[in-house]
């Protein structure tokens, strides 16, 4: 790979739908392993977003930003994320139109 971590990389999909994130994109970002990340759908695109850590979520080396900030946005994410799955349900639940022809 080289060294751009803005250059596009082909990566595989399992079969359980696992890839793995490039080493320099893990490591500029300060994703460690194992660790977790944000996945959400923004647009008609996939985001990988690193969840910030403690000590920014708490403030100590949280920057310009506002207390709380960074906590409140990892709460929206996660709404966002529970309401897309509820939406999902909701989609992939069989219609009552489709219940009464069976």
């Amino acid at each position: 790979m080289s060294s751009s971590t803005r250059n596009p990389e082909i990566v595989r999909v399992s079969q359980k739908g696992q890839t793995t994130i490039p080493k320099p994109l893990r490591e500029k970002f300060g994703i460690e392993t194992p660790g977790e990340v944000f996945v959400y759908e923004e647009g008609e695109r996939i985001i990988i977003e690193p969840i910030p850590s403690l000590d920014e979520l708490h403030g100590i080396h949280g920057g310009e930003r506002e207390p709380g900030e960074l906590l409140d946005r990892v709460r929206e994410l996660k709404d966002e994320a529970h309401q897309r799955e509820r939406e999902r349900a909701e989609r992939l639940r069989p219609s009552d139109a489709e219940d009464a022809e069976e």
